[in-house]
């Protein structure tokens, strides 16, 4: 079989077109696990399997490969989106993988006419304008905010349009009271002029504020010829404001000039990029992005990803741009922004003097978010103290990380119900808590048996996890002594399920002897299987305050539960013991009245009302019912 792949993958080898275009390549079950782009095909791919320098990922890849296919473009710049779109949808196990980046926000100018402008979280294809996407949030906001500080856009959701406001559907708001808006619902401002104050608000996003100072300062002298004063009063307060939200931009040189520096830094598996956005000669922000997969891949192939990526999400394109590095192939890059552009750009690296050393600081900023980045993983693989001392104590094979306590509820017998908590890295996992009604709630004798309802929840929890091949815990706690963890303890030595698998493994082969533990409130023993003994844990150890929250955490889940069914029983149990009410009529009660004295009230001090309201039948029963247990009738009756 597999000289059959190989014979086949030889033959396309062969006959591979000295074209541009995409390939990918599959293995032995035909899934794609590299995708690649290259100016000639046949040049490009043949190089995968020839000799060069060892290179562990690579060469591990190249074992893999059972299959290839290609998909010609007309150029590189096509073969280039493709890659890339490609990547994004089928996350080949060996590229360099953009993180999700699905949360950042985006600036939003809709395509209305009378455009409103909102943050959003998701890019639609409707003719809307994007801005961003804004990695640092707080930058959105200030954006936003200094939007409305300048600008009367409108912040109503109503559909505006040339019938909607000649008809007069709409009435002018607080907003445009406090000239926050200018009323263009009720035909107050025209679309013309609306659209041109859009067009300002993208002129800001856009970073290119010189352009817009420059716009404000002819309009307001415009108005001031005109004798038009308070327009060109308000004019001038935008100036103001504007110049508030130049304030907070730092100058990145003397040159007014649009202009985007990139920066990739890599350690391990993981890779941060950075693009800062200079527009007219100011910083307005930057973004950053995370990589994944990258070890052994050159730092090319990753400014590359997030070149590509940058681009096809962002509406404008400067006229420069800085890369910290000389790439392999930058022309068809450089020639699809300028296609995209519809204008000329200009990529450079620079080496020395200031340009450079914008270069430098965006690449220590890219170092400082990879920090970050590598600084929230040590966290999430943080093991709480409490664990390493419960593995001490109760001298564990393995940390318990995914801690399950049972615990069973009833009153004398009635409404049994047990409880399943689930502790992750000494932390409550709520989404996993489970509760169950009990079945098998008495022994032979027909009294409650504690030790058949724990065996009965131990069996139910883990026939199923078997089943469904879900995560086994590391520690399973009964919430009880010695008899109910030798009930818990018989489930895993008599259950024998096959896991439907070709090894036929079973549920204890799966389980590999869990560890399973009682734990006794009384004096806070611990009882192990096969020790008739029990075993002390140190008062001050915070492995058993861990054991105790999880055990407390258990009980008041089973009994919260307990409670809720216990209620639920009583009012029924209580209206249907009431001869010529039925189960039907007695949750009519409950729905209409809420609990069983709001019947007995409803009954007693408006009866004409109530039997208006649910009938002489179910009237005449509870009449006859309370009466007859002693309650007086009142003098009006």
């Amino acid at each position: 079989m597999r000289e059959t792949i190989k014979n086949s993958l030889q033959s396309k080898l062969e006959n591979l077109p000295p074209a541009p275009g995409v390939y990918q390549f599959k293995d032995a079950s035909g899934k794609v696990i590299y995708v690649g782009k290259a100016k000639i095909l046949k040049n490009r791919v043949r190089q995968y399997f020839q000799s060069r320098p060892s290179q562990a990922k690579t060469d591990a890849m190249v074992t893999k490969i059972a299959d290839l296919e290609i998909i010609t473009t007309d150029n590189e710049i096509e073969a280039l989106i493709l890659e890339f779109n490609l990547i994004k949808r089928l996350k080949p196990r060996y590229n360099v993988l953009l993180k999700d980046d699905k949360t950042y926000p985006y600036i939003v100018i809709t395509n209305e006419p009378f455009p409103r402008v909102f943050p959003t979280r998701k890019k639609r294809s409707d003719g809307s304008r994007y801005f961003g996407p804004y990695t640092d949030v707080k930058t959105m906001r200030f954006a936003l905010k200094s939007i409305r500080d300048i600008f009367t856009i409108r912040s109503c959701n109503l559909t505006l349009n040339e019938n909607t406001i000649k008809e007069g559907k709409f009435k002018v708001c607080l907003d445009y009271h406090i000239k926050k808006c200018e009323g263009p619902c009720a035909g107050l401002q025209t679309q013309k002029d609306y659209r041109e104050m859009v067009e300002q608000v993208a002129k800001l996003l856009n970073g290119k504020t010189a352009t817009l100072e420059k716009e404000l300062r002819l309009k307001m002298e415009e108005y001031s010829e005109k004798m038009m004063f308070e327009q060109a009063a308000r004019t001038r307060d935008k100036m103001d404001a504007l110049s508030v939200y130049n304030a907070k931009q730092k100058m990145a040189g003397e040159e007014i000039v649009d202009r985007d520096v990139f920066s990739v830094v890599s350690e391990d598996n993981d890779a941060c990029g950075m693009v800062m956005k200079i527009r007219d000669g100011r910083v307005i922000g930057k973004s950053h992005f995370y990589f994944g997969n990258v070890l052994e891949k050159p730092k090319e192939e990753i400014l590359e990803n997030l070149v590509t990526n940058y681009y096809l999400k962002s509406d404008f394109i400067p006229d420069e741009i800085f890369f910290p590095f000389e790439m392999e192939n930058p022309e068809s890059i450089e020639k699809w922004l300028a296609e995209k552009k519809k204008g000329k750009i200009e990529i450079t690296v620079p080496k020395i003097g200031d340009k450079a050393k914008l270069v430098h600081m965006v690449e220590a900023n890219a170092m400082l978010m990879l920090q970050e980045l590598k600084l929230a993983k040590m966290k999430r693989e943080y093991i709480a103290p409490s664990l390493e001392s419960l593995k001490r104590d109760l001298r564990l094979n393995r940390l318990p990380r995914y801690i399950a306590c049972f615990d069973i509820s009833h009153i004398q017998g009635t409404d049994t119900v047990a409880s399943m908590v689930v502790f992750k890295d000494a932390k409550p996992k709520k989404s996993e808590y489970r509760k169950y009604r009990i079945r098998s709630v008495s022994n032979e004798t027909g009294e409650p048996d504690d030790f058949l309802s724990m065996r009965e929840v131990i069996h139910r929890r883990f026939r199923r996890l078997a089943e469904e091949g879900g995560e086994m815990p590391d520690l399973v706690v009964i919430d009880g002594g010695k008899g109910q963890l030798s009930s818990a303890v018989s489930v895993f030595n008599d259950l024998k399920i096959e896991i439907a698998n070709p090894s036929g493994e079973s549920l204890t082969d799966r389980v590999k002897s869990p560890n399973i533990i009682g734990l006794a409130k009384r004096l806070e023993e611990v009882f192990v299987p096969n020790d008739p003994d029990p075993h002390t844990i140190p008062k001050t150890s915070s492995g058993l305050k861990l054991l105790q929250r999880v055990r407390d955490e258990a009980h008041r889940f089973a009994i919260e539960f307990h409670r809720a069914l216990r209620s639920k029983r009583t009012i029924v149990s209580e209206l249907n013991d009431i001869k010529g009410i039925s189960d039907a009529s007695a949750k009519k009660l409950l729905i209409r009245y809420g609990s069983f004295e709001a019947v007995r009230e409803a009954v007693m001090k408006h009866e004409e009302e109530f039997e208006l309201d649910m009938g002489k039948r179910i009237t005449g029963a509870l009449t006859r019912y309370f009466y007859e247990e002693g309650d007086e009738i009142s003098d009006e009756t």
